[in-house]
């Protein structure tokens, strides 16, 4: 039409095999779906998303695969340390801040999908009661401790109960995480704690799901070993 004016948003490629396609929660193929649509509901006004701010993020997506890469050491691999630290065991993931929610739900799907690892979320503070009786159960670490005497090549580890806390800025200041600390380990639960550099939401958005999506991967290959 003459005089019209819109928006092209071009899609990008995921990259995937045509033969075997990935569902949308596998790593890589999110954020070549997800950039265009973030574009397009900021050009017309649902929510704030300028390039400036999608550019940020590419860059801390960069420096997550930095930091979190198959040549880096575990040591210095937050991805890596996290894969380890969920060996053999149920995550539970507790969320706080706005961008850390959608993060955990994604996390747990990516678990799922790719590693067959199943996971329980819930957002804090509504966590904690949540999952009280979970980590006071039989997958608390002090509920069956390990037997020096077990056989370790017929007789896999009991799984227990690994709490991981995704935490982006707590709306108005307030957290619940030292309670949620208190709770995991008030029930010998170990906890795992991942929180993003300063930025912007999207940014800490981006972080989050970089790594635990990393974190994942990495567990699928452990499994599979």
């Amino acid at each position: 039409m003459e005089g019209a004016h819109g928006l092209f948003v071009p899609m990008a490629t995921a990259p995937y095999d045509h033969d075997e396609p990935l569902a949308g929660s596998a790593p890589g193929v999110l954020w070549a779906l997800l950039t265009p649509l973030l574009a397009l509901l900021d050009r017309i006004g649902l929510l704030t998303a300028p390039p400036d701010a999608l550019e940020a993020a590419a860059d801390r997506l960069d420096l997550v695969a930095e930091r979190c890469g198959p040549a880096v050491a575990t040591y210095n691999n937050p991805a890596k340390t996290l894969a380890a630290e969920l060996a053999d065991g149920l995550p539970v993931i507790w969320t706080e801040g706005a961008a850390a929610g959608p993060a955990g739900r994604r996390f747990a799907a990516v678990l799922a999908e790719l590693s067959g690892v199943p996971a329980a979320v819930a957002e804090l503070p509504e966590a904690l009661a949540a999952h009280d009786a979970l980590l006071a159960g039989p997958l608390a670490a002090s509920a069956d401790p390990d037997d020096f005497f077990r056989d370790r090549v017929s007789e896999p580890p009991a799984l227990h109960a690994r709490v991981v806390l995704l935490r982006d800025r707590p709306l108005g200041g307030l957290t619940a995480a030292p309670a949620a600390r208190d709770l995991a380990l008030g029930h010998d639960t170990p906890i795992s704690e991942l929180e993003p550099e300063p930025g912007g939401e999207i940014e800490a958005l981006a972080e989050l799901i970089a790594v635990t999506d990393f974190t994942a991967v990495y567990l699928a290959l452990a499994s599979r070993a």
